[in-house]
């Protein structure tokens, strides 16, 4: 009466064989790294639109975290030409705060010492250079 079902079920479970697993370890170092590359992107900018010394020596702290997590792989970087604005530089300070404190969440989670307190360092100085921008 029935014709027999000649395909595997969609709703059947995969064989675990069939995709690739990372350990929780690798998702967070995969995360994390994201994060902090983002964090080196918007500092880039920053230091494009007003140049430091800080801002230099925090992006090559970025990048050599970035690096660290993706096994020696250096980040991606641009060089940023972008009009001087001050509403645009608290804008970006503000980003910079909100990706550090991601990183920061991320780096807790995954008990990195180095990249969790760089990060809180990052809040710390984009939280202060955004009241400073804003205040002018």
């Amino acid at each position: 009466m029935y014709e027999p079902i000649r395909t595997k079920s969609v709703h059947a479970m995969a064989d675990p064989g069939d995709f690739p697993h990372r350990s929780r370890e690798e998702e967070l170092d995969i995360q994390l790294a994201a994060h902090l590359a983002a964090l080196l992107a918007v500092t880039d900018e920053l230091r494009a639109l007003a140049p430091a010394t800080d801002l230099d020596d925090a992006a090559e702290q970025l990048a050599s975290e970035v690096a660290r997590l993706r096994g020696g792989l250096p980040p991606v970087r641009s060089a940023v030409v972008t009009a001087f604005h001050e509403p645009h530089l608290t804008a970006l300070h503000q980003r910079a705060h909100a990706l550090a404190g991601r990183a920061l969440v991320v780096a807790a989670s995954r008990a990195d010492t180095a990249a969790a307190i760089l990060a809180a360092r990052r809040m710390d100085a984009h939280e202060g250079a955004a009241r400073l921008v804003g205040a002018l």
